[in-house]
């Protein structure tokens, strides 16, 4: 598997030559001429701050050159991800339900499991849709074909992109209004479309499309579910 210039996305065997220890020589892109990737020789808190504005050349750092399956454990990775991914959806929607006062007064057992019933199917039921939702969309729109290692590859991208859902957190500390939630969506969503734009190298208004289609049929599903029972 090639590494990627994160200028371009054009296609390198080799990001640097090291010469001695500390020592290397970036190398510079056939196609575009600039440095391959410059972020090689960045501190970690600039590839952040990067990856935070959307910057289409930190996320091919990010996605096609240091998450490779020579480097790190993939399918480990994948899994972990995965956990962590439904963990914090599971408690976005534990906090929208908590603004709806779901939870009042005359909170019980019942009432408990009743709770964590729809917690579980808006998480459960919301991300399998959005999958199925989010790999038509990607083929129709995009064109692209769905081998196994390609949705592993995209799988890891909207996982890897979704990292602001982190910032949930904050919730626990600060009191936010229930608005800064689908704040954090817009965003995920925006980030999402940059990362399904750089794995697959489709135009920008196909990959929001995309995404935006996969994120509408996760946020409908529970709701139709619960519309019907």
């Amino acid at each position: 598997m090639e590494y990627r210039c994160v200028q371009c996305g054009f296609g390198i065997r080799t990001l640097y030559v090291q010469y001695s220890p500390g020592n290397i020589r970036l190398m510079r892109c056939e196609n575009c001429k600039a440095v391959a990737d410059e972020y090689i020789e960045c501190e970690i808190m600039i590839i952040a701050i990067d990856l935070i504005l959307q910057k289409p050349k930190a996320y091919r750092n990010l996605l096609c050159n240091v998450l490779r399956p020579e480097i790190v454990n993939f399918e480990g990775s994948l899994w972990k991800l995965c956990v962590g991914f439904l963990l914090l959806d599971a408690y976005r929607s534990l906090l929208l339900r908590k603004s709806n006062e779901e939870w009042g007064s005359s909170f019980s057992l019942s009432s408990l499991v009743w709770t964590c019933q729809r917690v579980l199917v808006d998480v459960v039921v919301g991300n399998l849709m959005f999958l199925l939702a989010f790999f038509v969309a990607t083929r129709t729109l995009c064109n692209t074909s769905l081998t196994v290692s390609r949705c592993k590859d995209l799988l890891l991208a909207m996982l890897v992109s979704s990292y602001f859902k982190i910032f949930l957190f904050a919730m626990m500390v600060w009191e936010f209004p229930p608005s800064v939630v689908y704040i954090i969506d817009l965003y995920v969503l925006s980030s999402n479309s940059i990362a399904l734009r750089v794995r697959t190298g489709s135009a920008l208004n196909h990959c929001i499309a995309a995404c935006f289609t996969a994120h509408a049929v996760k946020f409908l599903a529970p709701e139709l579910l619960t519309f019907r029972s």
